[in-house]
């Protein structure tokens, strides 16, 4: 039991780190030889951790082996635009001025019903307000409004908004990050001077508290427990 707990333990780190190397892209992200290999990876770390008789190296060379030939088949798609095409193909334009492709969506076996699927998740039940769609190499739809159908941008309207910027958190689960206090050149005093004229004597009370570059600050406070 002991071995397989520390087997289980070790490979775990190992694909923590592999997962880590290997970037950040999200499961709906990831290229079609990405999938395969995180597939395989995960194929390849089930076998050692539940089969004690099977050396724990086997599967430790199997997966950096595959980590090294995603980090480098990624690599090599960053510097060439010709293996970019060959290894992860290029965008399908699926509907063209709002008409549908035939040809392009029978090539790709690409049915209408989930063309028709996707575009109503996307907010556009009526294939004649789409312009362009387009299926990426990551298998994600991306959808071209017609210019009437586009939703209305305050540069539409004539109006400048003021810059928000990014609203840094500064407080997460009742405590105070303070690099990120650093980054907005505030000082812990003057939070909680804030933080009481909020309500709140202390920040233990605090779940989250965020700052935009305005100085305007979110508080929320942890729900209080009720006494039984």
């Amino acid at each position: 039991m002991l071995i397989v707990f520390i087997r289980s333990l070790l490979l775990y780190t190992v694909l923590a780190i592999t997962i880590r190397i290997m970037g950040k892209r999200q499961l709906g992200q990831l290229q079609p030889f990405e999938f395969v290999i995180a597939v395989l990876i995960a194929e390849l770390a089930g076998i050692p951790m539940s089969d004690t008789n099977i050396p724990l190296a086997n599967g430790l060379v199997a997966i950096l082996t595959l980590m090294l030939s995603q980090v480098t088949l990624a690599y090599i798609t960053l510097k060439s635009n010709k293996a970019r095409r060959i290894i992860c193909g290029t965008p399908s334009i699926l509907v063209e001025k709002g008409k549908i492709m035939e040809k392009e969506m029978r090539r790709l076996r690409y049915n209408i019903n989930d063309l028709i699927e996707q575009l109503r998740l996307n907010g556009y039940p009526n294939i004649a307000d789409v312009d362009y769609a387009i299926l990426e190499t990551d298998g994600q739809l991306s959808i071209i409004p017609k210019p009437e159908k586009r939703p209305v941008v305050t540069e539409d309207l004539g109006i400048t908004p003021e810059y928000e910027g990014l609203p840094l958190s500064i407080i997460m689960d009742g405590r105070i990050l303070r690099n990120d206090l650093k980054k907005l050149d505030i000082t812990e005093e003057w939070l909680l001077d804030q933080l009481k004229s909020a309500g709140y004597d202390d920040v233990s009370e605090v779940l989250f508290a965020s700052l935009e570059d305005g100085g305007r600050l979110f508080v929320q406070g942890k729900q209080k427990k009720v006494m039984k």
